[in-house]
């Protein structure tokens, strides 16, 4: 059994307009991409086509552009764009006046 519990990160003025930062989790790394109209998407930071890290992309609309290799995946749903196949995990934000959270799932221990 698992449950979401949210975890500040910090504001939306600490990611650049159009821009991403790195997030280090227990569930891996994850990118977090602000848009030009202050929309903010959480993704796994790495392609599926060759690893690349996705936070380090162009983000344009409510996509980004794999660095490496020019992949393009939703911010919205994590599937690559086109004619390229795969997709990254989405990661729940809440955005609350300027905090940033994420919504993680943790294992809950069943009680014996």
């Amino acid at each position: 059994m698992t449950t979401t519990l949210w975890h500040d990160i910090g504001t939306i003025d600490d990611i650049p307009v159009r821009g991403a930062r790195c997030v280090a989790t227990p569930q891996g790394r994850i990118g977090v991409f602000r848009t030009a109209d202050d929309r903010v998407y959480a993704i796994d930071d790495h392609c599926p086509h060759r690893g690349g890290p996705l936070s380090a992309g162009i983000v344009h609309g409510a996509s980004v552009t794999c660095p490496l290799h020019n992949w393009v995946f939703s911010l919205e749903t994590g599937k690559a764009q086109g004619a390229d196949e795969g997709a990254v995990r989405t990661i729940p934000v809440r955005l609350v006046g300027r905090r940033i959270s994420l919504g993680l799932e943790h294992a809950l221990m069943a009680a014996e």
